[in-house]
């Protein structure tokens, strides 16, 4: 799911191009299996297969494929919306589907009636997902040798607190 090269010398990592379309055929058949669906029910369909593709790929140098999926999945829902409402103009699809959700704008979202009460509801945005590096391991250090066991340590806390570390200390 990934594609692993070197580019002048650097080696990045990112995901595959299949991965995305693999991605975006789901989108697509969850859209076109939903088409007289609630947006609530496309919303919770979605997120989670959205949230699950982004978070696998959150290691790697994914920044710009994050916003080009979101650009796409965008285009989907844009058809969705128009689709079912046909007479109506692109100005009355976006005030009746799209939000304006903190800074982000265009934001499919709705507010869901659940038990009498309304929550608002919004799609997984794959780009608003942090990308985390792993914190790189000295090769000389040994879980078994006490002079490793402070660098072990602070690895340990470094980890847990999820800040990343690209260096190697000793003790």
């Amino acid at each position: 799911g990934q594609n692993v090269r070197k580019y002048a010398g650097k080696l990045l990592i990112t995901p595959a191009r299949k991965s995305a379309k693999a991605l975006l055929d789901k989108v697509r058949e969850i859209a076109n299996a939903n088409k007289t669906a609630t947006q609530a029910n496309l919303i919770l369909t979605l997120n989670p297969v959205i949230r699950g593709w982004a978070m696998y790929h959150r290691h790697v140098v994914a920044a710009k494929r994050f916003a080009w999926i979101d650009h796409q999945i965008w285009q989907v829902l844009w058809r969705w919306a128009v689709r079912r409402h046909a007479m109506k103009s692109a100005h009355w699809v976006k005030q009746r589907y799209f939000r304006v959700v903190g800074q982000r704008h265009w934001v499919f979202a709705t507010q869901e009636k659940a038990r009498g009460m309304s929550q608002p509801a919004w799609l997984y945005a794959a780009a608003s997902v942090s990308i985390v590096r792993h914190i790189k391991i000295c090769s000389a250090a040994n879980p078994f040798d006490p002079a490793w066991t402070f660098y072990l340590e602070r690895r340990r806390a470094h980890r847990q607190v999820a800040q990343s570390y690209s260096g190697c200390w000793k003790a």
